[in-house]
């Protein structure tokens, strides 16, 4: 599933390219109702809220909702009218400087209310990309809860648009036990998470693609080979499982948790002493 970056990256795309033009809305699959009742309206702007994205149009009070799941993804053309490839959910395109987008395979793409899009935004943690996020929200609910901390990192409800990359990347980066209780977690461990994940998903942003090494760590300071990875960027565990961690040479090591792979070197990130036995 795409990270919180891709879709800030999205909104950053769609806003520079349709903000305050009029444009064709359609729903070539025929999937989403809402598309006809936009075509025509003037784009007002796309905003992202972790991995939720709310755009809005002109004298629309409703918002379109967006959120990819696990196989939703956009596509862009320079065109007004390119060939339709694959089921469409959404296509918006406008003439001036002619730009098309498609949205394939979301698992959500519908109009939102008012009452419904605060539901939503109130309900997830502070977004690092997000100039108004409180991290006081996460830590709340951080530091009350015998989850693990890598479960918690996941939690939308905790931290708005963090995956599974940087979550991995981002305790790997602190020598954090990923299986210790969020109640374990130390307030200077979780403000080096916090600041982990505003420094590093904004060159996501940037880049369009997640980097977490140090700079003595690129394959540059140590002669290796970059990595060669769909999902792209230079990582310490992410994937890596079996290979030796680029510090202290330990194979990367490979558990499932909460339904998703979690990436950890045993000699970086030992067992934490503040997790009894019975964790």
């Amino acid at each position: 599933m795409p990270e919180g970056h891709v879709t800030h990256r999205i909104a950053g795309i769609l806003n520079d390219r349709f903000a305050g033009h009029p444009v064709r809305s359609t729903s070539p699959q025929g999937r989403f109702d809402g598309a006809a009742e936009l075509d025509g309206r003037v784009f007002e702007r796309a905003e992202a809220f972790g991995k939720h994205m709310f755009v809005g149009f002109e004298h629309v009070p409703e918002q379109v909702n967006i959120h990819l799941g696990l196989l939703g993804k956009f596509f862009f053309s320079g065109e007004v009218d390119p060939p339709q490839t694959g089921a469409i959910r959404w296509r918006l395109s406008t003439d001036h400087e002619p730009f098309t987008m498609d949205l394939r395979g979301p698992n959500v793409c519908q109009l939102r209310s008012p009452a419904e899009v605060s539901k939503i935004t109130d309900a997830l943690g502070p977004d690092p990309l997000r100039i108004d996020a409180d991290p006081e929200k996460a830590w709340s609910r951080i530091h009350r809860s015998a989850a693990p901390i890598a479960v918690l990192c996941m939690d939308q409800k905790i931290f708005a648009g963090v995956g599974n990359i940087y979550r991995a990347e981002a305790l790997y980066r602190h020598r954090i036990d990923p299986f210790m209780s969020g109640k374990y977690l130390r307030r200077n461990e979780f403000e080096a998470i916090w600041d982990d994940f505003v420094t590093l998903m904004p060159l996501g942003v940037r880049d369009g693609r997640i980097d977490t090494v140090y700079p003595e760590h690129t394959p540059e300071a140590m002669g290796r080979p970059p990595r060669v990875d769909k999902h792209g960027g230079e990582v310490y565990v992410y994937r890596r499982e079996g290979q030796p961690c680029l510090v202290c040479g330990t194979p990367v090591s490979r558990k499932e948790i909460g339904a998703r792979n979690l990436f950890w070197c045993r000699t970086c990130q030992p067992r934490s002493r503040r997790r009894t036995v019975r964790d």
